[in-house]
């Protein structure tokens, strides 16, 4: 249990537990996924940071490797309808120190980035053939 979190969740309701969780792990998975995750033999300075478009872009993508075509159905139930949904996240989690922050980075990094909708969705695609396939009435 992170108290740090539960502390955010009562002092900004607007989003719950899991879409703070999510956040800190999209920023893993986005460094990961851009070769910036941190390893033990680099230099002291070196530069791990992933801008808000970065970041944004990167949670949608794990949203749908974990979800699935219900990414959007669950960034809804968080109140994540916007980048700008993802950005306020990410500043009240440096807020709580659960994330840091740079010289570079500004809530203004995620305003009205992209439809998360439209991100969500793209390449996801459900026809009334498949339909009846999968309910059984398919050929008769």
């Amino acid at each position: 249990m992170d108290h740090a979190i539960y502390d955010l969740v009562r002092d900004d309701p607007r989003y719950p537990v899991e879409a703070y969780e999510f956040v800190c792990d999209a920023v893993e998975f986005t460094q990961e996924m851009l070769g910036r995750e941190p390893h033990e033999d680099d230099p002291p300075d070196a530069d791990y940071h992933v801008c808000g478009e970065e970041l944004a872009r990167g949670a949608c993508e794990m949203a749908v490797c974990e979800f699935g075509m219900m990414a959007p159905v669950v960034f809804r139930q968080w109140g994540i309808r916007t980048t700008d949904d993802i950005g306020q996240i990410v500043f009240n989690l440096i807020k709580a120190k659960k994330l840091s922050q740079s010289d570079r980075d500004d809530p203004a990094d995620f305003h009205d980035l992209f439809d998360i909708t439209k991100v969500l969705t793209d390449g996801f695609e459900l026809t009334l053939a498949v339909a009846r396939k999968s309910s059984g009435q398919g050929k008769r």
